[in-house]
């Protein structure tokens, strides 16, 4: 697999003449994403009829349906794709390691075993995505402190240092399934193993989605400097230490709100950047908008497959990203066994 710090070849450098079509239609597709996930359910709603709901035009059961179900919780999806993709794609340039993704960090597992800690104390909703949020950004410090240590921290230091963590995180988790009541049971691991159904409202999600997004845009060009390396960068006058702790931070965050939101959803953030380079996009100006449009993308149609396919009942959506996930993974392996 070709790592982050791969140099930007010729045929990308030409590339800002195909990014406008190529974002274009990762948007049509997410629009596409949102129209499928607004139709598709147990409750039939015709184009037509969904047409006119979205006009204004038919109230009911059908404007009930799209407007307090199905609308929420696939803005719901889209920020919780959107964030990881972003996320995803900062940690490889941070540690200029395909295979880093916030999950394999340990950011993850903090959000886990707080909002997990929150429902062996019988606590629900707010409090959940609370402790999933207070427990990703310990796991967040945590890291970077054990990382950082006296000295400074390098990239392989902190990939160990959150492999570590997080298979720390892990043990905790066992030990609270293992100890909580059982009548949660069975709700503990849906959230582990990725639900939209019981996400709360999208809106602060998505406004940290298009904050994190611009702040990303706006150090692009120095992300693409960093993707070939300290040295290089500190030559040409990037502030390595500073940009490091702030991609690192940001893409935290970003994980931390994505787990409040759906719990453990795996794949995207590891996937998605990759399957963006394979469309020739390396410039972290265009590479960051477009992971986030097929990430949230990808997570819309996947939650709309993973509450369908087997109607009544639902799937965890991290059922539907791993399905995806691993295939595409193997894919991207023997592409560049292949290569080389």
């Amino acid at each position: 697999m070709r790592p982050a710090s791969a140099p930007v070849t010729a045929g990308a450098r030409r590339l800002p003449g195909r990014a406008a079509p190529l974002l274009l239609a990762l948007a049509v597709l997410a629009a596409g994403s949102f129209a499928f996930a607004l139709y598709a359910g147990t409750v039939p709603i015709a184009w037509r009829e969904l047409l006119a709901v979205l006009a204004g035009h038919q109230q009911g059961l059908a404007r009930e349906v799209v407007f307090k179900l199905r609308l929420p919780r696939a803005a719901a999806g889209f920020a919780t794709g959107g964030l990881l993709a972003l996320a995803g794609a900062l940690m490889q340039v941070l540690v200029r390691n395909p295979l880093a993704d916030p999950y394999v960090l340990g950011v993850s597992g903090g959000a886990a075993s707080g909002a997990l800690g929150a429902m062996v104390l019988g606590l629900a909703g707010a409090w959940v995505a609370g402790g999933a949020f207070a427990g990703a950004l310990a796991s967040t410090f945590l890291v970077f402190g054990l990382a950082h240590g006296r000295g400074s921290w390098s990239p392989t230091r902190l990939l160990l240092t959150g492999v570590v963590v997080a298979a720390g995180w892990g043990a905790l988790v066992s030990f609270l399934l293992a100890v909580g009541p059982q009548s949660g049971l069975r709700g503990m691991l849906f959230w582990l193993m990725g639900d939209l159904s019981g996400a709360g409202s999208p809106l602060p999600g998505l406004i940290l989605l298009g904050a994190g997004l611009v702040l990303a845009v706006m150090l692009g060009r120095q992300l693409n400097v960093l993707a070939h390396g300290d040295m290089p960068a500190a030559a040409l006058g990037v502030p390595v230490s500073g940009l490091r702790t702030a991609i690192y931070l940001l893409a935290s965050l970003l994980t931390s709100v994505a787990v409040t939101l759906a719990g453990s959803v795996g794949f995207v953030g590891l996937v998605v950047p990759h399957m963006v380079r394979l469309l020739g996009l390396r410039d972290h100006r265009l590479l960051l908008p477009a992971s986030v449009l097929l990430g949230g993308t990808l997570l819309v149609v996947a939650d709309t497959l993973a509450r369908t396919a087997f109607a009544p009942r639902q799937l965890p959506v991290g059922v539907l990203t791993a399905a995806i996930g691993v295939p595409m993974f193997l894919y991207l392996l023997a592409r560049e066994r292949a290569a080389t």
